[in-house]
């Protein structure tokens, strides 16, 4: 019953950082937090006529390479636009406030839900996916999954979704002078999508933009990366992620900058610290029982610790092992006299003090591999007690050297 609980309080929370917060209205450049000399670059191409057909936005999680690509596609759509931004009031403009421009056009990983049952594709989910990005355009991949109901699949992109693709740019634009395809997630693709949208990229309809945001660039096909221009973003500061956090989420300043310094230039991060939730404190829990029970070599109790965490799914122990990768190095930094750039709450600060000599030089890098693995092994759909189990034991070594 706790379990199921906590679980409930998992996808609450998930939907509660998607459809609680500031209302963005159009996804301008200055809507965008930060990364200048990135906006001065896209501009540049715009006003100059030389705009590249297919481009890879990538950066640091939380950094903005979403809304970033869309507020391009307004720049290059606007018919009444300045040398800075969109003018955000022109027919075109208002269109893209509400996302549904009718040559501005989405691909995302999908799977199949309760709503959908079969041959899932990203228009089976526009609408959602439109008024949560009006909404919010920082998220995770886990926190749309969870918002689409596909929380234990894996999001993925089709041959049907390609074909859609297809038929969607092969049509004459409608209003603006361009078609534009924002493809979120294109690692995402299996073999068979990747061929067909490869085939796109190397002979486009004419007037087509494909606007690709990756979160892992270097999964993406070699041959299509290879055929976009690349548009990296940086680390926000934490400067503008203060003042961010100021204008929209109202903190007071002392407040915006202990957040900014924990979210490390990550504005996902920066709204899941503020929603301080049942999660935190959870995640909190299960790391300190575990590093404690590894420590004193618990094999029955570490037993009964992975019985329960093997049994919340998919995506919360996704966030299990984000949580316990922060605070291992966090401890690790600790470990080396510089808590001056140590990023821990009151709480794991008062935990950290007494164990962080045990997170060193000789241990830090295989603890992180086993906690990296195992992430990649649940990512797969690996059994949950197997690898917790495996994790723990492996820990229970390292942690005494």
């Amino acid at each position: 019953m706790i379990k199921y609980t906590w679980f409930l309080l998992y996808i609450i929370k998930k939907r509660h950082v998607l459809n609680t917060l500031r209302i963005f209205g159009t996804m301008r450049f200055n809507d965008v937090i930060g990364q200048e000399k990135t906006k001065e670059q896209l501009r540049k191409s715009v006003l100059s006529g030389r705009i590249p057909h297919a481009q890879l936005f990538y950066g640091p999680e939380g950094s903005g390479t979403l809304p970033l690509a869309i507020a391009y596609a307004q720049y290059v759509a606007c018919t009444n636009r300045s040398d800075k931004d969109a003018c955000g009031v022109c027919p075109s403009c208002k269109k893209f406030e509400h996302l549904t421009h009718p040559d501005l056009h989405f691909t995302f990983p999908v799977n199949t839900s309760k709503s959908v049952k079969k041959d899932p594709v990203s228009d089976d989910f526009i609408a959602l996916w439109r008024e949560n990005l009006v909404k919010n355009p920082y998220f995770y991949s886990s926190q749309w999954y969870s918002v689409m109901g596909i929380e234990n699949k894996q999001g993925l992109v089709s041959k049907n979704e390609s074909e859609a693709i297809m038929h969607k740019i092969n049509l004459k634009s409608f209003e603006s002078e361009y078609k534009f395809l924002v493809f979120w997630l294109p690692e995402k693709m299996n073999a068979t999508s990747a061929n067909m949208l490869l085939k796109l990229i190397e002979e486009p309809p004419p007037k087509t933009l494909f606007l690709l945001v990756s979160e892992v660039p270097e999964q993406v096909l070699l041959t299509i990366s290879s055929r976009t221009q690349p548009v990296k973003l940086s680390r926000i500061s934490d400067s503008v992620l203060v003042d961010a956090l100021i204008a929209r989420k109202s903190l007071p300043i002392e407040e915006a900058r202990s957040v900014a310094r924990l979210a490390s230039g990550n504005y996902i991060s920066a709204l899941e610290i503020i929603e301080t939730s049942q999660e935190g404190a959870y995640n909190f829990e299960k790391f300190t029982t575990l590093m404690r029970l590894c420590y004193m070599r618990n094999i029955p109790e570490i037993n009964i610790w992975v019985e329960e965490m093997a049994g919340m799914g998919r995506e919360p122990l996704k966030s299990f092992f984000n949580y316990t990768l922060r605070l291992v190095r966090e401890n690790f930094i600790m470990n080396l006299n510089n808590e001056t750039i140590v990023y821990l709450t009151d709480k794991e600060k008062s935990f950290s003090h007494k164990f962080h000599p045990y997170i060193n030089g000789r241990n830090i890098l295989a603890i992180t591999n086993e906690i990296n693995a195992a992430s990649a092994d649940i990512e797969r759909n690996a059994n949950g007690k197997i690898v917790l189990f495996d994790m723990a034991l492996k820990i229970v070594k390292l942690i005494r050297k």
